[in-house]
């Protein structure tokens, strides 16, 4: 019984719950851009941000748990782990799925319109359909790719050390 409550205390709840899902809201706007209203997409964004942010506060409210011998260097830690899951997240859960599920769905689009004589609905769901089918496969190379600017910028003026390498890890079980 012990045991469970710890592995509940250490559960992440924007990483290891259905919660995460919503970082991907975006995507699935961009998915249906050619089908739906932009302000729909705009909303998309808007939660897909709104996780982000709750994220980073929540990364912040794990790093001031720590201990640390002084409170200057709490504040920076907690500071540094705000940041640093802001820019990790914007990037890896917004900003770069979104241009790259936009770029699929609008290339996809031209192409059936140029190859094919299907009517606008059947080409608009086909080319919702390519950009949902992407959203898996583009997930572990964003998230590579984001992890590697970090460690080679952000974290390194930074000197993010071992204590926040544990707080702002960002690895999906996907």
């Amino acid at each position: 019984m012990e045991q469970n409550e710890d592995e509940e205390k250490n559960i992440d709840l924007f990483r290891e719950t259905p919660i995460r899902y919503l970082g991907y809201a975006n995507e699935v706007g961009e998915a249906f851009r050619s089908m739906v209203h932009v302000n729909l997409v705009r909303f998309t964004y808007v939660v897909a941000s709104s996780y982000v942010v709750a994220d980073a506060v929540h990364k912040g409210q794990e790093a001031s748990q720590k201990f640390y011998q002084d409170e200057k260097k709490k504040q920076n830690r907690v500071r540094t782990a705000v940041l640093d899951t802001l820019i990790w997240q914007g990037l890896a859960s917004v900003a770069i799925p979104g241009f790259t599920i936009n770029r699929v769905c609008t290339f996809s689009g031209l192409l059936l319109k140029k190859s094919t004589s299907w009517p606008a609905p059947m080409r608009h769901w086909t080319t919702t359909f390519i950009g949902l089918a992407c959203i898996p496969f583009i997930i572990k190379p964003i998230d590579r790719s984001v992890d590697y600017l970090m460690e080679n910028s952000f974290r390194k003026w930074f000197q993010v050390g071992p204590v926040l390498k544990e707080l702002v890890h960002h690895e999906r079980n996907d």
